[in-house]
């Protein structure tokens, strides 16, 4: 099982909606209106948007990295900081757009390079504040690493709803409509 290059398209499909929905925001929301998005939160004790976006990417890039067997690169290290810091410094729609795109690509290549990997390797996940889950791959990959990859991203959707960001079903699946039986789009689309 390639565990990788499974989670590699899922990844890249949804940080290319995550950036779809910014750019929907930018274009909804009048000039400053859409750039305070980043500093938006659910909750007052919850991080803001700007973070939201580069934890996601972080998810993304720890995962690819930790189930091929690699060291993490500075690059993950600067996202955590970035995404740590944004209460203060939130940086710009094109930042996000930036660092969704870094990843992206990061991704596509390390799929590419990837290799089968064993799903019974152990991998020790270690937390900040010293807590260490033994777990294998395979459970890296269904039960820490997907998880918190779409609780970043959910999370990032639902800020921009609450602030009255027009998105929908459609956005969160836009990938979906590749698979669609041709004729049977509502509205008769192709």
């Amino acid at each position: 099982m390639n565990l990788p290059t499974l989670l590699a398209p899922t990844y890249t499909q949804m940080l290319q909606a995550l950036s779809a929905w910014l750019a929907k925001a930018q274009a909804q929301l009048p000039g400053d209106e859409g750039e305070a998005l980043l500093s938006a939160r659910l909750a007052p004790d919850m991080f803001p948007l700007a973070t939201q976006v580069r934890f996601a990417c972080v998810q993304a890039q720890e995962g690819m990295y930790r189930l091929l067997g690699r060291e993490f690169p500075e690059s993950i290290t600067t996202l955590l900081d970035e995404g740590r810091n944004a209460g203060e410094a939130p940086g710009s729609i094109a930042d996000a757009q930036a660092r969704i795109a870094e990843t992206v690509a990061l991704v596509e290549q390390l799929a590419a390079e990837s290799f089968d990997t064993d799903g019974t390797r152990p991998i020790a996940h270690e937390l900040p504040m010293g807590l260490v889950f033994d777990l294998t791959a395979e459970t890296y990959a269904r039960d820490w690493a997907l998880p918190q990859f779409y609780f970043h991203l959910m999370t990032a959707y639902a800020i921009l709803r609450s602030r009255g960001v027009e998105l929908g079903k459609a956005d969160y699946v836009a990938h979906m409509f590749g698979y669609a039986r041709p004729g049977t789009l509502p509205g008769g689309g192709q």
